[in-house]
Formats: C-alpha cells, structure tokens, sequence
C-alpha cells in the first residue's frame, strides 16, 4: 500500500506520527488524519504503513527539524503516564515502525525484504525467508529488605550509560537458556554482587524503544555487599521510600515498581 492510500485508507481511527521516541500532535493536543496526511503530502516521513485490523496507520518523521505549522512532540511516555486508551495500540506501531526500519534485507540471501501480504511479517522475494517482528524479554526489578528501625528499603541504581542523575531498578535482557528467575538473579549477582531470593512477578510493559518487552519483578536481598559492576552502574545505594533520589518518571514500568509496589515490600 502507497503512501497515498495509507492516507486516505477507510476504517482508521488512530493516526499515529512519530519522531524517535517522540509523538506528534497538533494545536489541540491530538495526532489527526489531517496531521497524518498534511506529513504525507508535504514528504516530510520516511516509512508508513496501516493495520487495519487495530484501526490504525503509522508513519515516521524523516527528520524532527520540519514540523507542520501548529504541530509539536512530545514523549511518547506521556501517553502511558496518562494511561491514554491509546497508548498500547502506539507502543505497537513504533515497536513495528522500528522493526522495519531495521530489518529490510534477508539475513539468508540479501535480497530485500516485502511486507507479506496475510501476517505481521515481512517476506523474502527471492528465497521465501519470513522474517516476523523482534522482541526483546528483559527483566526489571526491585529488590527491597528489611530496615533496622523497621519498614523496608529498596536497591537502586545509577546506570553508567544513561541518565547520570537519575537511580532506578536493576534491568537486563533475557540470554538465551534463561528463565525469568535466572536471569533476575544472574543480572543482580553481576551488577551489584547481591543474592537475591523470593522473586515475584509485579507486572509487565510493551517498551518500544526499539523492541523490549519489560518484565517487572520485585525480589528480597538474601546476602552480599555492593559490589558494582564498573561498566554498567556508577552506583547503587539502598534507599527508603520516604528519602527516594531521582527517579523515572511516571509512565515507565521503573515508576510503577518504585513507586507503587509499596505493598509488596
């Protein structure tokens, strides 16, 4: 499907215009068809594509310097902050835009890759190879134990290679061979030298920068000292939920499990 079509496609009620990490609205908050269209016509996206099946099209900025008049970004979080009905069905079109962008060749033969016609996927018009989309298992956790003067304290982190302020929970991706519980433990046990025991599913999230899908845990300390890993944390302290540092914003999973697994502590 062109460009033109997606833009004049019937039965969509989501137009979803992204920028990175960012989503495009316009004067009056929302990401319209006019908005979508207006983006199409004056060339100013890369890739779209529609899902009729969710009632939705998808396209991306070629560039953040160009905006239609009256239209500005925002963070794409800002949605799942606000818990706007909208917000899975947007995580999934960046998650695909994403995919897309990276996988248009055939890792088998080299030959480029075309959307399939009947499934979420994409097809190799020379060997036949069908590629679906990428996803990426983490785990994010919480990690708490008991405090002397009574309560619970919890482990945060302050990455190397992300917001220098900011202290949030241990994160990984899944290896291969691993249950969620192994690789919870494993990635405590590297990042910070701590054993954990007790690990409790709290929820999950679709993060579609590019591809995770987060899955949230909490966790009791059994044993060891801080110990950082160099290349992946600048620090890890225990804090008291009353004396938090900064911390994720609402709309992340990070948030909900600092924030509001108060009980599960």
């Amino acid at each position: 499907m062109s460009m033109t079509e997606i833009a004049h496609c019937s039965g969509i009620t989501d137009y979803f215009v992204f920028s990175g990490k960012f989503i495009l609205i316009d004067s009056t908050g929302n990401s319209s068809a006019a908005l979508f269209n207006d983006c199409i016509s004056k060339s100013l996206v890369s890739d779209s594509f529609v899902e009729p099946e969710y009632s939705y099209a998808a396209t991306i900025l070629t560039s953040a310097d160009t905006l239609p008049e009256g239209s500005s970004l925002i963070p794409l979080r800002n949605l799942f902050a606000s818990q706007d009905p909208r917000s899975a069905k947007a995580a999934r079109a960046l998650g695909l835009l994403n995919w897309r962008r990276s996988t248009r060749f055939c890792s088998r033969c080299g030959t480029p890759l075309a959307d399939d016609s009947r499934e979420t996927a994409r097809r190799c018009t020379k060997c036949g190879t069908v590629v679906y989309p990428r996803i990426s298992p983490c785990i994010i956790i919480l990690v708490s134990r008991p405090k002397a003067d009574g309560g619970r304290e919890m482990l945060l982190a302050r990455h190397v290679q992300r917001n220098q302020d900011m202290y949030t929970c241990i994160a990984g991706f899944m290896e291969c061979g691993e249950s969620v519980e192994e690789c919870a433990a494993r990635e405590v046990k590297e990042e910070t030298g701590l054993s954990i025991t007790n690990i409790r599913y709290f929820k999950s999230q679709s993060w579609p920068f590019p591809e995770q899908l987060m899955i949230g845990l909490t966790a009791d300390y059994a044993g060891g000292d801080i110990t950082l890993q160099k290349d992946e944390l600048a620090d890890a302290q225990w804090f008291s939920p009353d004396a938090l540092p900064h911390s994720p914003p609402p709309g992340s999973l990070a948030w909900d499990l600092i924030h509001t697994s108060g009980s599960l502590l």
